[in-house]
């Protein structure tokens, strides 16, 4: 009896005794042009599936299920993208699907997640297009891309002087067609002339001319839909060539401590967006609140963490919501509990829409002294904006 009595203590002690293990399965950019992005997807799912296993894992019925996470690097190639997911649900029979970073890669990759009737989270892809073809298996944590240059106009409207003429650089892939496309609509509606409305090829690495007409046709405000690596182009030959614009904001790259990191002093002055910052006000079951996961996060992977791993933790979070609340690992009933989740996480608010994307409001911010500082939000201005920007020898 004492000797019982010893056993039930101890396995106690060790924690839930697992039923099953509940996998999911992600292809992302470890290596490439975009592995400084990709690997945020890598380090959030990591993160959120240890942090989630050691509070209990997941209740499905009475049963605790653990998690696991297999993650497949797709060298920043769409094609062996597309096969990865293949492989993780023919030969390594996952339970799930994340996604990894980049429109164009969830574009292709949630058809594989449609076709098979396997729901995929993803918190990379915002491209309006995703979400328009009626898929029911694909769900995101990130805002329309559309939108990302909302706050951005709007807090040019309220700006003295207001400036008056804007140039619209986008790459050609999906993400950046779609802010281009709801920024120019933006723009209209804001009273702006859009003087430069130019599409560059992804990856670019040469901006000289575009640069050249900014300069010569004296260009008020530059807005660029881009990934990291042609930001940090355009501002090195920006710097280089003297173009000065009195405003330029970047869709991505501006919050990463990697980008400050890699212009050093020349950051200062970048505008940019995002729908995170680590605020403790924004509560979470598992994580506390945002600035405590932030903390928890750089003691763990030794950099800051940007809106991406939130977005990431969100997402691996609403799959343990819906599993939960459909108290099965069934796809078509986690997938009906993924249409209806609705909670506070260190993210934000957690709540898709009809298509499956979520709602999330883009504060603008400027590179400030080295630190990321929030600018404009919900209509006003939280922080003061550098405008019209000191020239590249006085910041």
């Amino acid at each position: 009896m004492y000797r019982s009595l010893l056993l039930a203590a101890a396995l106690l002690a060790a924690g839930p005794a697992w039923a099953q293990t509940i996998t999911f399965g992600a292809s992302t950019q470890l290596t490439g042009p975009v592995a400084n992005t990709g690997r945020y997807y890598k380090d959030a799912y990591d993160f959120a599936v240890d942090k989630i296993n050691a509070a209990g894992g997941v209740q499905v019925g009475s049963k605790h299920e653990k998690l696991a996470v297999k993650i497949l690097d797709n060298q920043s190639d769409v094609n062996l993208s597309v096969r990865q997911y293949v492989q993780l649900l023919s030969q390594d029979k996952v339970d799930f699907l994340l996604g990894g970073f980049a429109s164009n890669f969830i574009l292709a990759d949630s058809s594989i997640a449609e076709k098979n009737q396997v729901p995929m989270v993803q918190g990379g892809g915002a491209s309006d297009q995703i979400y328009s073809r009626g898929y029911k298996y694909i769900f995101g944590t990130l805002a329309a891309a559309s939108d990302y240059f909302g706050s951005t106009i709007d807090a040019m409207t309220k700006l003295n002087p207001k400036p008056r003429t804007v140039a619209l650089l986008y790459a050609d892939d999906s993400f950046d067609v779609a802010v281009a496309k709801g920024t120019r609509a933006l723009l209209d509606k804001a009273g702006f002339k859009t003087v430069i409305d130019e599409r560059y090829s992804s990856n670019a690495s040469d901006f000289s001319s575009l640069l050249s007409r900014i300069k010569s046709g004296k260009v008020d405000v530059v807005l660029m839909a881009c990934h990291e690596t042609e930001g940090l182009n355009f501002i090195r030959q920006a710097k280089s060539l003297n173009v000065n614009p009195k405003l330029y904001s970047l869709t991505v790259g501006v919050p990463s401590a990697d980008f400050r990191k890699a212009l050093g002093h020349d950051a200062n002055g970048a505008s940019g967006m995002t729908a995170w910052l680590p605020s403790a006000s924004l509560k979470d079951t598992w994580f506390g609140n945002a600035e405590e996961f932030a903390k928890a996060w750089k003691a763990r992977f030794g950099y800051d963490p940007d809106y991406h791993a939130a977005s990431g933790v969100a997402v691996v979070e609403a799959f343990v919501k819906a599993i939960e609340a459909a108290g099965s690992t069934d796809h078509a009933k986690v997938r009906d509990a993924l249409a209806k989740v609705d909670f506070q996480s260190l993210y934000g608010h957690i709540k898709f829409g009809p298509t499956g994307q979520i709602s999330l409001p883009q504060t603008m911010i400027q590179i400030q002294n080295d630190q990321v500082v929030p600018i404009f939000a919900g209509g006003e201005f939280v922080g003061k904006l550098q405008y019209p920007l000191a020239p590249w020898d006085q910041r």
